[in-house]
């Protein structure tokens, strides 16, 4: 059957988010065949500008970008959140965490995001693959039928069936009367925080606030008052 806001239950919703950059610090970095490849994979994204200027946004495709975090929400009960973390220079050891907390969960578990299921879903089964970790139940949805995917994405249930509307988590916030998660970084600055002021400690708080909000959000989607912040913890890794 198909996911249900209404039959919704809490206690088997995970919501996560990942933070990307590219993998190198800079176009200079990227080996020559690489170069190449990427030049050819963009050329109808860059408009006017140059491979080289266009690797500040590389972290957006997972053939040249890598996860630095992934930030998972369980709700403890309805009125109740736990936020856990997995941040590392290390890419493959964070992708194993995460692998191996979600194989530890039942293969039901419903996984939400903000426009998940274009980005974070795929990306962090993209970089599984590649790091040569096997896909979690929850992640590998090849063969399934589109009602047997346990997969929620709050962009896709605020479109309402209009493709044409992007909605980004921060303007949902703000007509919902949710504190927004934008109150630091945002998502086109990840890049300079990690390779240039490196401060992936940072961009981890970022991530935990977007699961935040998008768990608040979940909630007034269904009619619910929101979580308290004293209901609401951070786990360290």
């Amino acid at each position: 059957m198909p996911l249900m806001l209404e039959n919704l239950d809490f206690q088997n919703v995970m919501v996560i988010d990942i933070e990307t950059v590219p993998q190198y610090s800079s176009y200079d970095q990227l080996p020559a065949p690489m170069q190449k490849l990427w030049a050819d994979k963009t050329k109808r994204q860059r408009n006017d500008e140059t491979p080289e200027e266009f690797y500040k946004c590389a972290g957006i495709l997972a053939e040249f970008g890598k996860i630095i975090c992934i930030s998972a929400g369980i709700f403890t009960n309805s009125h109740g959140l736990r936020v856990k973390s997995f941040a590392s220079h290390d890419e493959a050891s964070l992708l194993q965490k995460f692998a191996d907390l979600l194989n530890g969960m039942s293969e039901k578990l419903i996984l939400v995001g903000h426009n998940a299921k274009e980005f974070d879903f795929p990306y962090i089964c993209r970089r599984m693959l590649i790091n040569r970790i096997k896909l979690p139940k929850q992640l590998d949805i090849s063969c399934k039928k589109p009602w047997e995917i346990c997969h929620m994405d709050t962009m896709e249930m605020w479109k309402f069936g209009d493709f044409k509307n992007y909605t980004s988590l921060s303007l949902l916030a703000a007509i919902f009367g949710i504190p927004t998660p934008k109150d630091d970084i945002d998502g086109s600055m990840v890049a300079d925080v990690y390779w240039i002021n490196n401060e992936l400690d940072r961009i981890c708080t970022y991530c935990q606030k977007d699961v935040v909000t998008t768990a608040q959000l979940l909630k007034r989607f269904k009619g619910d008052e929101l979580l308290e912040d004293d209901n609401i913890t951070i786990v360290s890794q």
